[in-house]
């Protein structure tokens, strides 16, 4: 193997045959995959925050805000909105003045945590040799 090559090992090699196991070699990806429908939902930029967050117990919209702080109020409106379109977050109205909202995790949303927990902590194993390669790339750019 030459620098830089990783050497895969057989429960991932297996792994990674049986998650493209439907796809011929050459084929275009489908439009439609759903890897690439929920990659584009919990891909962005909040909503593994926001579902990280809500992972904790139901929380009110600005508990939320309080959270994530350098999410503005027009995306967290938005991000929230969208999450509760795919049926992983729930929101509650109470009829109080001024009426307050409450989010919380659904029984779907619930079930990517386990998923989304283990993305997270390959993030914080490999945050370092990303950018140490970033860097490296970067500078023999």
């Amino acid at each position: 193997m030459g620098q830089g090559e990783a050497k895969v090992t057989a429960p991932a090699f297996d792994a990674t045959v049986q998650l493209f196991a439907d796809r011929q070699p050459g084929q275009p990806v489908d439009p439609q995959c759903p890897v690439r429908d929920v990659l584009d939902r919990i891909g962005d930029k909040w909503s593994t925050l926001i579902l990280g967050t809500l992972a904790t117990g139901p929380h009110r919209f600005s508990a939320v805000q309080r959270a994530i702080p350098d999410i503005s109020k027009r995306m967290l409106t938005q991000t929230l909105r969208d999450l509760e379109r795919d049926g992983l977050i729930a929101r509650t109205v109470f009829p109080t003045k001024p009426p307050s909202v409450e989010y919380r995790l659904t029984p779907l949303g619930v079930t990517i945590l386990e998923p989304l927990t283990s993305l997270v902590r390959w993030a914080n194993q490999s945050h370092a040799a990303i950018r140490e390669a970033r860097l490296a790339f970067d500078q023999a750019s």
